[in-house]
């Protein structure tokens, strides 16, 4: 078997078509149906990735995607959310949490192997690549902010600033090509590894997100800025 999937879902027949037809693309499946259970998996088990619902008995999807970001064993780990069309607020919170990517119920099996084949790739070239895309550059200091490549650490103003890691990535080719501007699918494909139509709001919540972490009043960024009709730069 390759990859290790894990499943956390609390329908049967979802996990069902799910260890069908990922086993079937060459992964090996585990399976939990609450949070409690994924987290104990976890800790027992080597899972290059997690498939987790959103709406889960006791510990939910939110809950536990927060617990596993916080255990320094599992905070690289790739985790897509599954949600329902009608969850658009949870795909946001999902993200700004730090879950790789969603995909949406009912979902086509094509699309789902083809978005756990693109995280996981994303994944490797990360592990080979301290910068995840580029890896010329150990540090890049511009004006108040210091991100180290090598070390994944970021400063500003001379204080430590903590980023997921596809803020570190996004922000790490922003400052790399600064004056670039980056349309939304060129950063989906770059930092998240796929072109996919309609997921670019998975971009702008990572630069919301980071607008709050590096800007003094993420309002009126001063470092991210935004191109009206095309995308971003690092100004």
């Amino acid at each position: 078997m390759g990859k290790v999937i894990l499943a956390v879902d609390d329908e049967e027949h979802i996990l069902e078509l799910l260890v069908y037809n990922l086993e079937s693309n060459g992964f090996r499946v585990l399976t939990a149906d609450s949070g409690e259970e994924g987290l104990e998996i976890l800790k027992k088990e080597a899972v290059d990735l997690v498939l987790l619902d959103i709406m889960l008995p006791g510990i939910d999807g939110m809950e536990m995607l927060k617990r596993i970001r916080k255990n320094p064993n599992t905070a690289e780990l790739p985790v897509i959310m599954l949600t329902a069309k009608s969850e658009e607020i949870n795909k946001v919170l999902g993200l700004e949490v730090g879950a790789d990517d969603y995909i949406s119920k009912p979902f086509g099996i094509y699309e789902l192997v083809a978005r756990v084949k693109a995280v996981l790739r994303r994944s490797e070239r990360s592990k080979a690549s301290p910068a995840a895309v580029e890896d010329e550059d150990e540090i890049i200091t511009i004006d108040k902010i210091v991100i180290n490549n090598t070390t994944h650490e970021v400063m500003v103003d001379g204080k430590p600033v903590e980023l997921a890691l596809k803020e570190f990535e996004l922000l790490y080719v922003l400052a790399k090509h600064r004056t670039r501007v980056f349309s939304r699918e060129t950063l989906l494909d770059k930092i998240w590894g796929y072109e996919y139509a309609g997921e670019t709001r998975t971009v702008d919540v990572h630069i919301r997100n980071l607008r709050k972490k590096i800007e003094e009043d993420d309002n009126k960024p001063k470092y991210i800025k935004t191109v009206r009709g095309v995308g971003y730069k690092f100004s």
